[in-house]
């Protein structure tokens, strides 16, 4: 066999032996490769292919002998127009807000599953979400709808169901609110279809998630895509 055909062999052969071999290693954990998880030991990724899409999927994470660990994972549905910078999102959009967030309360319709240590709040007739640019009241929960909290522009908890079944409030524009930005951004069961700029999953993931997240370990949500400058490992 002349020099070149051997050669040509030889690589077939060796392409053929790594085709048949074991698969390359893994890379690290998603979190492992951000720049910020939030200082807490437990984090939630919620990550897209690219900012148009309107699912995706919802990772938690435990932090373990200095390790980030998956403790569970699930389907994701994001905004019926795609995800866009947190910081540039504009209300009324139909946009998921990407960027890193803390989770300062659950709530629902239904009672926390059995195990949560999360702070829960129950929704009851009287549950209404502010989403009025006008009020007070702006991306807060109202008990009585305050009186400068038009009904046209705030979300009535209880009939969002299944929706608010179980949900977990996201610190999108929450602490320091800024009119126009956008309001009631949470993780929630899902719906029909995409959410109006939410993060959902399906019921059981819901409870899991409620079951697994505990307060003293400050546990944050980063929302983004796969690549681009919206890839959740700028964060």
């Amino acid at each position: 066999m002349r020099p070149r055909a051997v050669a040509l062999a030889c690589a077939v052969l060796f392409a053929a032996a790594c085709t048949l071999g074991a698969a390359p290693e893994p890379g690290p954990p998603l979190p492992e490769r951000m720049a910020d998880t939030g200082g807490g030991s437990q984090l939630i990724t919620a990550e897209a292919r690219r900012t148009g899409s309107t699912t995706g999927t919802l990772t938690w994470w435990d932090r373990r002998g200095g390790r980030w660990v998956e403790a569970g994972s699930a389907p994701a549905r994001f905004g019926a127009k795609g995800l866009a910078e947190g910081a540039a999102r504009r209300q009324g959009t139909d946009t998921t807000p990407t960027g890193l967030y803390g989770l300062p309360y659950a709530f629902g319709i239904a009672p926390g599953p059995d195990g949560t240590a999360y702070p829960y709040r129950r929704v009851t007739e009287e549950s209404w979400w502010c989403q009025d640019n006008a009020s007070r009241s702006y991306n807060r929960w109202s008990e009585p709808r305050a009186a400068d909290c038009r009904a046209s522009e705030a979300e009535h908890l209880i009939t969002y169901d299944p929706q608010y079944t179980h949900a977990m409030v996201i610190d999108f524009n929450y602490a320091r609110p800024v009119r126009g930005r956008g309001a009631g951004i949470f993780l929630h069961v899902d719906g029909p279809g995409a959410t109006a700029g939410c993060v959902s999953v399906p019921e059981e993931a819901m409870r899991a998630v409620l079951r697994w997240a505990r307060p003293e370990r400050r546990p944050h949500i980063a929302i983004g895509t796969a690549s681009g400058p919206t890839a959740l490992i700028r964060y």
